[in-house]
């Protein structure tokens, strides 16, 4: 039985502790704040409740996997999963409406033939076909192993372009980015490229400059679903924690680390602010380790709704509405000395959830990508403005909320920072293959006996990543 300290109790930690508890280890969980989860917060008012990070769980196998190897029940009898269809309506800047469905990628590309003309679906399936060989050749080195000492393969986009014709037989290959994709491969049209464009910046990509590789991401979604926990994403965290209680992980909240110790060499515990712990081994799930990359990670503007009213018939739990002007968009979120869009894309979360309201009326979570560090949200007035932009952005798209706010909370990235520890406020990427390496995250294991895990680690931010993150480490460590 080895000692293992769990430096944050995020969902990597969680899912960490209860997997070595479950070995046999004997695991002390460490939390500078009062209560775990990390991002996968909660906020509570008035008999409203609102995730305040993630809404909505993509790959849920890593959990239902998490649930079956720590413990008898399956996911589904810890909490109430369900999958979302409509997946999502996505409305555009010229007024067209799109609806997709759930996890069916000939569904897909029906409604994009009946929205943006015949032909539209093969080009988005033709572009998904190449996201799945992206997935096939990196699902076992960016999702199920440790980041290899050598990550030169790893380093080069895996996105298998369509022959190359003319003067584009001169671009040298393996350096497409995903804006090259929209442009070449989906004809430049203005909603599909929105649409392909939506993945990449809601997981803080710049589609100017993130690899073609990052296809992935909408090939994932479309191709194993979204879906939903009753009571919100907060409730998996519950779920999680109660495995931990069950299997005896010991947490100490309200405890900040502050250094690991070591002794001739190896890890033998850590130091916080009340007193040092023995370890064995430690895993740090903070995000110290984060890489430094060449553009910078924007976070997230969120604005909670409490609605007075019933939620109105036909709407759908996700809603996207794009961004007016897109140039103006990127120009204003990846540092160009450019104004905050004036009509960014904007998210609207309304799950079908009387769980989260009461009765007679609604919630509603606006979400939207925004400069996080060189940017002060603090400033007086900026993070209501940026909201109010974000609900009339909304509402000329038809969603009617203004006029029916109770009362409404605005987080931004300086909120993040405060809570979770993240530099600036950023929300930790998905890894991505390609681009040299620039979205490769820190590796696994630190130094002997020392592990990093959680979004800042490899393979990257997202709430399956943080559970893939902790498995890999499990295993690395092994049972008791």
């Amino acid at each position: 039985m080895a000692r293992i300290v769990i430096i944050g109790a995020g969902m990597s930690g969680l899912a960490a502790a209860s997997r070595l508890a479950t070995l046999g280890h004997r695991v002390t969980v460490c939390e500078a704040s009062g209560t775990y989860g990390g991002m996968v917060g909660r906020y509570e008012r008035d008999g409203f409740a609102f995730d305040t990070g993630p809404g909505l769980l993509t790959l849920p196998a890593v959990y239902r996997d998490l649930a079956l190897k720590t413990g008898k029940e399956p996911l589904e009898q810890l909490v109430d999963l369900a999958p979302v269809d409509p997946e999502s309506r996505h409305l555009f800047r010229d007024g067209t409406g799109l609806t997709l469905p759930n996890a069916s990628r000939g569904g897909v590309s029906q409604a994009l033939d009946a929205t943006f003309g015949a032909g539209s679906g093969a080009l988005w399936n033709a572009v998904m076909n190449r996201g799945r060989t992206v997935w096939e050749a990196t699902r076992r080195p960016l999702l199920e192993e440790p980041l290899p000492a050598d990550t030169k393969p790893l380093r080069t986009d895996p996105y298998p372009g369509p022959p190359r014709r003319g003067l584009a037989r001169l671009r040298p290959s393996g350096r497409w980015t995903l804006a090259d994709v929209a442009a070449r491969e989906l004809g430049g049209h203005p909603g599909l490229t929105a649409l392909l464009h939506e993945h990449a910046l809601r997981f803080g990509f710049d589609p100017r400059t993130a690899p073609a590789g990052a296809t992935v991401l909408p090939y994932m979604e479309q191709s194993f679903g979204v879906w939903y926990v009753r009571g919100g994403l907060r409730a998996l965290a519950d779920a999680v924690y109660r495995r931990c209680e069950q299997r005896r992980v010991e947490f100490r909240f309200d405890t900040r680390f502050e250094t690991v110790l070591e002794k001739d060499g190896l890890v033998c515990g850590i130091d916080t602010t009340a007193g040092p712990i023995e370890a064995d081994v430690v895993l740090s799930a903070v995000p110290a380790k984060a890489q430094n990359p060449t553009e910078p990670v924007p976070g997230r503007v969120v604005v909670l709704l409490a609605l007075r009213g019933e939620r109105p018939a036909g709407t759908v739990h996700r809603t996207v509405v794009h961004a007016a002007d897109p140039a103006a968009e990127l120009a204003g979120i990846f540092g160009e000395g450019a104004p905050l869009a004036d009509r960014p894309t904007v998210q609207v979360l309304r799950p079908d959830d009387p769980s989260l309201h009461p009765a007679g009326h609604e919630t509603a979570v606006l979400t939207a990508t925004a400069p996080a560090g060189g940017f002060d949200w603090t400033e007086p007035g900026v993070a209501d403005r940026f909201a109010d932009r974000m609900i009339a952005h909304a509402d000329a798209a038809g969603l009617g909320l203004a006029d029916r706010v109770l009362w409404r909370v605005v987080r931004t990235p300086a909120d993040t920072r405060r809570e979770t520890g993240s530099p600036f406020g950023s929300v930790p990427r998905p890894a991505l293959a390609g681009a040299h390496g620039t979205f490769l995250q820190a590796p696994t294991e630190d130094a002997p006996g020392h592990y990093l895990i959680g979004g800042a680690a490899h393979p990257g931010g997202g709430l399956a990543r943080v559970g893939m993150s902790a498995c890999i480490t499990a295993n690395l460590i092994g049972p008791a």
